[in-house]
Formats: C-alpha cells, structure tokens, sequence
C-alpha cells in the first residue's frame, strides 16, 4: 500500500500596490503629526511674545519712558564748581633773552589784565626767566589759567600787549607758529630773499595779508607766528606759503582780493 504525502507549499503573502499605500499613507499621517506637533512648540514663543504685546499696549503712555535722542544731565550745584577752582594751579611760561628787556618796560601792562580780568596771581622770575601764573580764589573762569598763559606766550614771541589782550577777551583766537624750512629747505641768499618777499617793502606785504586775513604776524628770523581765528589763521598761512615758494607779491595780492569778497559775501 503506498501511501502519498502531499507537501503543502508555504503561504507567502503577496505584497500588493495597496499595502504599499496604506503603509505609505501611515508613514505620511505620522510625519504630519510630528510637523504640527514642532509647529505647535514653535509657535508657543511667538503666542507668549504677542502676549507681552498686548500687556505693552494696555501700558498708560504716561507712565512709560520716553526715548530721547540725547541725554539730559542736571545742572550741576555751584558747590561743586567752586570745588573745581580752589585748587591751586601753576603755569610757568618760559621767556627767551631777547624778550627780557621788553617785558620789563611793559610789564605794568601785563599783569593789570592777567590780575584784574582774570583773577589770577602772577609773578616774574628773573633767575629763571619766566613768569609764574597761578590761581587764586578769586579766579571764577576754569579756563583762565590757559588763557593767561597763551596771552603770556603770544607777548613773548614777539606780539603787540594790545594784540595779546585780544586773547583773553575772546575765545575763538589762536596761536600758530612755523618755520620757512618746513614749507621748502632754502639757504643763502634764496632765504634772505624768501623773508624778503613776506616782509615786503617797509612791511608792506605783511601789513596786507594782516588786513585783508584779519590777523597779526611776527617775522622772527626764519619763524614765523601768527594770531587769529582758524579760518583767519589759514588764510593768512596759504599767503605766506605761496610767497615762500616764490609766487609774485602781485599774484598772493590777487588771491587776497578773491578771498576777502568770499569772506563779505558769507558775512552778508
């Protein structure tokens, strides 16, 4: 008797278009959840920010700061200004020999606007030859040391005691000082002739761009100082500068008479 066995053949699932789809489409169903589950945290902040908004909005103007540009400090108490001048300050301003013998005709004339303008106390000091400035408590300007010192200075380079008074009653006047070699290095008789043509005939030229700049100029050796605002001051250098570098007196003349109508014009 034979007896046959028959051999079942494994069941094997057929994976379709279908399932494909539907694991697909859960696949996509899960990623949406965690996308909106992100979004809703990320959107957390931005709720809480338009919260604080809303409580900035429903803040009283009144109450709330107000931006400014600048800051605005208080004035501060006369106490401590006078603080500021009771300490004792010095200056001592250096004078060279040739302006000893000078200063001690016109010395009445120097310490009278220093003591009596600006307050201060001041001695000369023969043995060292300088003048000593100093402060005192009837000195009210913070600035009036500097400014004794520079009046001190502008007589000892060479400057008029009536033109250096001019420093202590305005503000806006300086000294400038410099040296023909720093605009082009001459020697001989190629520097004599440079000093020449910016001193002038009988300080003609030098007069000139006195009048037309507004400004005062000292002629010292191969120094040259001048006194006036900074526009001034720049005009008068520009001048002295084409006249070092051998421009005609006629010429810089030129240039003084275009200048001087500009100044007119913007003062109009």
């Amino acid at each position: 008797m034979v007896v046959a066995h028959s051999t079942a053949a494994p069941v094997t699932h057929k994976k379709t278009r279908k399932s494909f789809a539907k694991k697909k489409g859960k696949a996509v169903d899960a990623t949406i959840q965690a996308t909106n589950t992100d979004e809703d945290m990320a959107l957390e902040p931005l709720d809480e920010a338009r919260e604080d908004d809303e409580v900035m909005i429903d803040v009283d103007p009144e109450s709330a700061p107000t931006p400014s540009t600048a800051p605005s400090f208080p004035t501060l108490p006369k106490s401590s200004l006078s603080s500021t001048t009771s300490k004792t300050e010095t200056r001592r301003v250096p004078i060279p020999p040739h302006r000893m013998t000078p200063i001690k005709k016109d010395w009445i004339n120097i310490f009278s606007p220093l003591t009596e303008i600006l307050g201060l106390q001041v001695r000369m000091n023969v043995h060292r030859r300088c003048v000593e400035i100093r402060t005192s408590k009837h000195t009210k300007d913070v600035g009036a040391l500097q400014k004794g010192a520079d009046f001190v200075k502008a007589y000892a380079l060479g400057f008029d005691v009536n033109d250096a008074i001019a420093l202590l009653r305005l503000d806006d006047l300086y000294l400038d000082s410099f040296e023909i070699k720093d605009v082009k290095t001459l020697h001989g008789d190629h520097l004599s002739r440079a000093i020449g043509r910016i001193a002038g005939h009988e300080g003609k030229t030098k007069f000139t761009i006195e009048n037309a700049s507004r400004t005062r100029i000292v002629l010292a050796d191969t120094k040259i100082h001048v006194m006036g605002s900074f526009q001034n001051i720049k005009i008068a250098r520009d001048a002295i500068v084409s006249l070092i570098l051998g421009s005609p007196p006629g010429k810089v003349y030129a240039g003084l008479r275009t200048v001087c109508s500009r100044m007119k014009q913007r003062a109009l």
